[in-house]
């Protein structure tokens, strides 16, 4: 059966709708050094301020980094807030032609006043909410509904988001969730902390925390929840609301999937450094839409969406997680990644990580048969053209087509644990073709080293370099010390 993992390397982009509360998250920094001489709190000496989305503005963020398409669906105010807001979604690939203006309500602003603790650690001290919580009018979800209407049939999957802060309304969530089930559209929730959860009845799924589905089951909290515990509260929001899955949240345990008419799994995470819980439970309910648009199963959905949201609290505030990073999660926790050596489909993911994150990646190949000085400054000078290098390393039959009878003199398991050793190398994979011409296709460096005294056109993978645009750079060449140099004066050595 394909695991989690096989299933991500056919994963294809796809088309999402994003329904909810639109909000912006204000970080004003600062360094938290005294107490304030009339009062014993911190004085924030404020250094700079920093806007990103927020609330389903973060969803939509999260799902454009796991190559969803995004269309947007929510109210903003007529102010500055609100135009920013929209830019900065329109500035990410968002379509945020959904987000419709009430000048009665200001955009919501969430401003964390963040001390550096030590000038180091930013840590949120205090939180200033600017907003206004009452129901939108009639008229804007009525319009609303009109503009999904129009949109739904071009998506594959629905999220909301549900902040409390008037956006979704009962009118608007059953209004929606009608619309979804007459077009086959699933829709999942990520609900408010709320006492009733009533208005996401027929929704698809639904993805609260505990503390959240005991509030609104109403079942008595134990002092310590057993998993009999989590259960109800799962079954009984499934059943009252009509659900084909409820994903309960369960922090460093993970969480608990509850499918219509079958058992509940637990569904375990990795042990997390946290920290800050901002934005996990975004990071979930994208992950989750993101695995089902893909044909995931619930469980491979929830498998998907904890590594994603494993990956969150490591960081400060609501940052987008990149599906490249959340696949090389997933293989960490599918596989042991020790040293360096890597198969074509592990390093292709973790390409894609330092890819996502800006780095030029540097790839050279050879024999690396009896490894010398000079193939120790060549690696060296290679590691320079960029920030990761990656050593292709012929096989042992290559080796004895190119190099003739008696060699390698070392095995590939051997040369590939000495490439390994050297600090200037990042990662190493054995290839079995003539020329590294599949490697080049496959990994797209942007930088393609090669050592010695060739010219350009003389290398056998210089049209495909020109081909694909990638930079070929010859490096400088140490004379003399050639591995066939090397073995022929270790041969004529005479014992002593």
């Amino acid at each position: 059966m394909p695991t989690l993992l096989n299933k991500l390397a056919t994963y294809k982009r796809f088309t999402v709708m994003v329904v909810g509360d639109f909000m912006v998250d204000e970080h004003v920094y600062g360094a938290a050094e005294r107490l304030s001489p009339d009062a014993p709190v911190p004085v924030l000496h404020h250094s700079h301020d920093e806007r990103r989305p927020g609330g389903a503005a973060h969803v939509s963020l999260c799902l454009r980094a796991l190559k969803g398409a995004v269309c947007c669906y929510g109210v903003v105010g007529n102010d500055g807030a609100g135009r920013e807001l929209r830019e900065g979604l329109e500035g990410e690939g968002c379509d945020a032609e959904g987000l419709l203006v009430d000048a009665s309500r200001p955009t919501t602003i969430k401003r964390s006043m963040i001390g550096l603790a030590q000038h180091r650690h930013p840590q949120k001290m205090f939180r200033v909410d600017i907003e206004r919580r009452e129901p939108v009018s009639g008229e804007v979800c009525e319009a609303l509904l009109e503009r999904i209407a129009v949109r739904l049939d071009g998506v594959d999957i629905v999220c909301v988001e549900d902040y409390d802060k008037g956006m979704c309304t009962e009118e608007l969530c059953q209004g929606l969730i009608g619309l979804c089930r007459s077009r086959g559209k699933a829709v999942l929730v990520d609900p408010a902390a709320i006492a009733d959860y009533g208005k996401y009845r027929g929704a698809t799924a639904i993805t609260p925390n505990r503390s959240e589905a005991e509030l609104a089951t109403g079942l008595d909290t134990p002092i310590d929840a057993t998993e009999i515990h989590n259960a109800g509260l799962a079954a009984k929001l499934g059943v009252e609301l009509d659900l084909d899955a409820v994903v309960l949240t369960l922090d460093k345990h993970g969480a608990l999937l509850e499918e219509r008419g079958g058992a509940p799994e637990r569904i375990g995470t990795v042990g997390r450094s946290v920290y800050d819980v901002t934005g996990a439970g975004d990071m979930v309910l994208a992950a989750l839409a993101a695995g089902r648009a893909n044909g995931l199963t619930w469980r491979e959905a929830v498998e998907l969406a904890n590594a994603a949201a494993g990956l969150e609290v490591e960081v400060f505030g609501a940052q987008a997680i990149s599906f490249a990073t959340v696949q090389r999660e997933v293989m960490v926790q599918t596989r042991s990644l020790e040293g360096k050596a890597r198969t074509l489909e592990e390093l292709l993911i973790e390409a894609a990580v330092h890819r996502e994150a800006g780095q030029t990646i540097v790839l050279t190949n050879g024999c690396f048969d009896v490894i010398h000085a000079g193939h120790v400054a060549y690696l060296r000078e290679a590691k320079t053209q960029g920030d990761v290098l990656i050593v292709g390393v012929n096989t042992d039959e290559q080796v004895r087509a190119q190099k003739g009878a008696g060699r390698p003199i070392y095995d590939l398991a051997s040369r590939l644990e000495i490439l390994s050793e050297l600090q200037c190398v990042d990662y190493v994979i054995a290839f079995g073709e003539p020329t590294a011409d599949r490697l080049i296709r496959e990994i797209r460096p942007q930088v393609y080293a090669k050592g010695g005294d060739y010219r350009p056109e003389a290398i056998n993978e210089y049209e495909l370099v020109r081909e694909l645009g990638i930079e070929l750079r010859i490096l400088a060449n140490r004379p003399g010390l050639g591995s066939s140099e090397v073995i022929e004066r270790m041969a004529k050595a005479e014992p002593s």
